[in-house]
């Protein structure tokens, strides 16, 4: 097989195009042929940087994984679509055909096994339907030239969510553990639409079934989350799109939640900028140890405002956080207790088995402890293993759904009342009875008795 050729004229390292025949559909593809320089450059005209080399050489980063291989291309095909929709490179329905279907690029392959399967017409049906959704979508939301321009837009939400102060008493912990796991999801996927359904995110955060759909509906409310498409009913998770909620002017605090201490709006003592690190709470969360009956979400939080190196006092801890003094006090007792938290005159530092060199990176062994400790050792795998059952339960119950006779007409006569090979009624009680249609019988009349 030849090499790939990018458009700019250099080829794809034998690493590299390796990877990419394994993703897109087995080592051996003799029907792509190479593609000459000025054919790669007429194809990807218009496309930016991002798209053309995702078009050129195909998903070799692992940017848009799926269940399985159809649904990694369908994902493929739609990035490319967004490429191709952005303001002022916007491609025609017949360009879109000739990059995917009749070059052999990568990045069609899944299009290009479309058309095998159900024909050219069908193919550029469903290409002309894909571009029409990304036009529609690209013109709903803010330009996204290339991938770089996604995370941005990932990153605006992320500050604004680490900004926020997220109280226990309404339930804004879980809330912050919710839009960590999501801001994850995105950064993965490229955007902020994703999908999730409700007992993979309860798995992800570390909690029950219950408090992420909660949390859920306490986050639509508050205007962080769109629920683009409801996952009631099937065996998909539900597609969700993260967004910055309307303030109305104000300082970026919450509608439910008030503005964080040392803030304009917020009481308490100004202090130097310290906010729950996202990225570290999605470390921690789902671990056994954060259990809600171990040391919590708030546990977790204040683990990720340690360092090793430089302390923090209780006061600066509680103004990071938003915590009532006594929930900051018993928290921190507790990490100290499990030995995941030092105290040296009245600062408390990460202990140097849980600090990291971008934060507090989590020990199997250490956590693994302090969770037998505080008695929640293995809960998540019940967890897990509950929603396994759960959803084999489910499976069964739409097949018994599917297959099981339901009779539209009601059966009066009883089977057995009638002899079948004579038509003699044997049950006495239909005598006088005209019971040749067992769903409507009448009485017979009088003069034919």
């Amino acid at each position: 097989m030849m090499p790939h050729v990018l458009a700019r004229g250099q080829s794809i390292p034998a690493t590299r195009r390796q990877f990419n025949r394994d993703r897109i559909g087995g080592a051996s593809q003799p029907h792509r042929r190479r593609i000459a320089p000025h054919v790669a450059a007429s194809i990807t005209k218009g496309l930016s940087a991002a798209s053309a080399r995702l078009l050129l050489e195909g998903d070799v980063d692992g940017r848009y994984p799926g269940r399985n291989e159809a649904e990694e291309g369908y994902r493929l095909t739609m990035a490319l679509a967004a490429g191709a929709s952005q303001p002022g490179r916007e491609w025609m329905p017949a360009d879109f055909y000739r990059a995917l279907l009749y070059s052999p690029t990568p990045g069609g392959e899944w299009a290009r096994r479309l058309m095998r399967r159900k024909g050219p017409e069908f193919a550029e049906g469903k290409l002309a339907w894909m571009l029409t959704k990304a036009r529609t979508w690209v013109r709903q939301e803010e330009p996204i030239t290339c991938r770089h321009s996604a995370w941005e837009a990932v990153e605006r939400v992320r500050t604004a969510v680490e900004r926020e102060a997220w109280l226990s008493r309404d339930g804004g912990e879980s809330d912050l553990k919710n839009l960590s796991v999501r801001l994850e999801l995105c950064e993965s996927g490229g955007g902020l639409d994703h999908e999730l359904s409700a007992r993979r995110q309860a798995e992800l955060m570390g909690c029950a079934l219950r408090t992420a759909v909660l949390s859920n509906r306490r986050l639509e409310k508050a205007g962080w989350l769109v629920l683009e498409k409801s996952g009631a009913g099937s065996e998909t998770g539900s597609r969700w799109r993260l967004v910055l909620p309307d303030r109305g002017g104000s300082d970026g605090a919450g509608v439910t939640h008030p503005p964080a201490a040392g803030s304009a709006g917020g009481a308490g003592p100004r202090v130097s900028l310290a906010r729950t690190d996202t990225r570290a709470l999605v470390r921690l969360a789902g671990h056994d140890a954060f259990h809600r009956y171990g040391h919590g979400t708030n546990g977790a939080r204040l683990l990720t405002l340690l360092e090793q190196e430089e302390g923090k006092s209780k006061k600066e801890l509680q103004a990071a956080t938003g915590l009532h003094r006594s929930t900051v006090d018993r928290r921190l007792k507790a990490l100290v207790e499990d030995g995941l938290v030092e105290e040296e005159e009245g600062l408390y530092y990460l202990v140097p088995a849980l600090a990291g060199p971008a934060g507090v990176m989590p020990d199997q062994e250490v956590l693994q402890e302090a969770a037998e400790a505080r008695g929640t050792a293995g809960a998540g795998a019940r967890r897990r293993a509950r929603h396994v059952r759960e959803r084999l339960n489910y499976r069964r119950w739409r097949t018994e759904r599917r297959t099981r006779r339901v009779d539209t007409v009601l059966r009066l006569v009883p089977v057995g009342a009638v002899d079948v090979e004579t038509g003699e009624i044997i049950d006495p009680a239909w005598e006088g009875w005209d019971v040749s249609d067992p769903y409507h019988p009448v009485p017979r009349p009088a003069w034919a008795a």
